[in-house]
């Protein structure tokens, strides 16, 4: 069944006087010109899709090969050529990108030349669902790709964008009300006022501050979410006007989507992304399967063996950013685990995963009883101590246990700033205690890893 919401039914020109058809100018005619495109790909056929996919990712890595020291390396060891890697089986031939690979000489990783057409180059730092703290750099080309599927998967899962919005999330950082959505959102449809709330501030009051603004839709983080349910539950209170909820960063689980649904009356839709490589994948309102950004990446979800998985099995997922000439991000093991699902009845030609795992965190509880999102300073961690990997347990109001994989030995002097740094991220004034591991920091018995851990029961 297409229920096909089109993009040139949303969006608008951004040339005064002129309605019909549509005309749209610099800044955003890129942005809006790749929405056109996107529009009619995720219609094509699958079969399609993969061809157009490998041709791509042919083109993408004979320019690695030639720009990145690190990804010659990794074809040299295998004996492959770029051209190789232009199918499926081939593809499979190359071995996986771990998180720790991204560590090890980033001189030796990134491409030592961009095309212009691709510049300019930004940087991000992310900790990923693994407690790794890496750096990737991306191209102008890999960003606008992001945005577009951004806007896409916003359309397709049916964002009233004239609505008032609330935003909460983690780049936000004092709360605001804004007479729209901003740059580039503005500049190609009309939107309402959006607030924004930072995901540090008290649930509490986070609760008040929605129900005095009263959104239609709100964006936050499947945790952060129940963290809402449980106090409009457990204090009776409202947000009215709401009717959508839109999910991020983290697993969404059957039973906090179930909580928003029946205790907060919204739809709740959900989306699975990543620092690294932007947005994987989004759910879809006809089935409920995520729809993979496959004109963007290449997402395989392999066995234990690195062989496929078949519809309905669940396995680790591995990603092949097609744009990023910048970092090369091929066959990058981004350590989530879903499960493949089945063609979707929407008619879309995209790939779909059935379920996202393995991305869930937990709130940080302050002294006086109040929790929040944990953030934790990460950023400042390397340059700070050679830190590989970290994982933060709060034990009860007044211990944290601070664990750490380190290149070479902490000194008592890093120890403490990196204490600094986290008790001001974090808003904690109780004690630290540092443990070390040699390799890699143990796995909870299911294999999962959370980089924030909260032991206090639930009230």
């Amino acid at each position: 069944m297409n229920t096909r919401p089109s993009v040139l039914e949303v969006i608008r020109g951004n040339v005064e006087g002129v309605d019909w058809p549509l005309v749209v100018r610099a800044p955003v005619a890129a942005l809006a010109g790749l929405l056109g495109v996107l529009d009619t790909t995720q219609w094509m056929s699958q079969r399609d899709i993969i061809q157009r996919q490998y041709a791509q990712l042919v083109t993408l890595t004979t320019h690695l090969a030639a720009q990145s020291k690190q990804f010659k390396n990794r074809l040299e060891r295998v004996g492959l050529k770029p051209a190789d890697l232009g199918s499926e089986d081939g593809l499979r031939c190359l071995p996986v990108l771990r998180r720790r690979d991204l560590q090890i000489a980033p001189a030796d990783l990134f491409c030592q030349n961009v095309p212009q057409s691709h510049r300019p180059i930004g940087e991000s730092r992310t900790s990923g669902a693994t407690g790794q703290p890496v750096t990737i750099r991306r191209s102008a080309v890999s960003q606008l790709m992001w945005r577009a599927m951004n806007l896409r998967s916003q359309i397709s899962q049916g964002t009233n964008f004239a609505k008032p919005c609330s935003r909460i999330r983690p780049q936000i950082l004092s709360y605001s009300i804004q007479k729209d959505q901003g740059p580039p959102i503005n500049q190609l449809l009309d939107t309402g006022p959006m607030q924004a709330i930072p995901i540090t501030i008290d649930i509490g009051q986070q609760v008040a501050w929605l129900a005095e603004f009263k959104p239609d839709n709100l964006l936050v983080y499947p945790t952060n979410l129940e963290g809402i349910c449980r106090y409009v539950r457990q204090h009776q209170s409202k947000i009215e006007g709401l009717n959508w909820i839109f999910t991020i960063g983290e697993t969404l689980t059957t039973r906090v989507r179930e909580q928003a649904q029946q205790i907060l009356g919204a739809r709740v839709v959900d989306k699975y992304s990543s620092q690294e490589v932007g947005l994987i994948a989004a759910e879809c309102l006809t089935s409920g399967l995520y729809h993979v950004m496959a004109e963007s990446l290449i997402v395989e979800v392999l066995n234990e063996d690195d062989s496929p998985c078949r519809a309905g099995e669940i396995g680790r997922v591995v990603i092949t950013d097609l744009h990023n000439f910048a970092t090369p991000l091929v066959r990058y093991e981004i350590a989530d685990y879903a499960e493949v699902g089945e063609a979707c009845a929407c008619g879309r030609g995209l790939p779909t995963l059935k379920k996202i795992l393995g991305r869930q965190r937990n709130l940080f509880i302050k002294s006086d009883g109040t929790r929040h999102w944990p953030l934790v300073g990460f950023h400042q961690y390397r340059d700070i101590a050679p830190v590989i990997q970290y994982q933060i347990i709060q034990h009860d109001l007044q211990r944290i246990e601070v664990k750490l994989v380190s290149e070479n030995p902490v000194t008592t002097a890093q120890e403490a700033q990196l204490s600094a740094v986290i008790r001001a991220a974090l808003g904690f004034d109780g004690g630290l205690a540092f443990t070390y591991f040699a390799s890699e920091i143990p796995r909870s018995s299911s294999g999962k890893f959370e980089e924030f851990v909260c032991l206090i029961p639930a009230e």
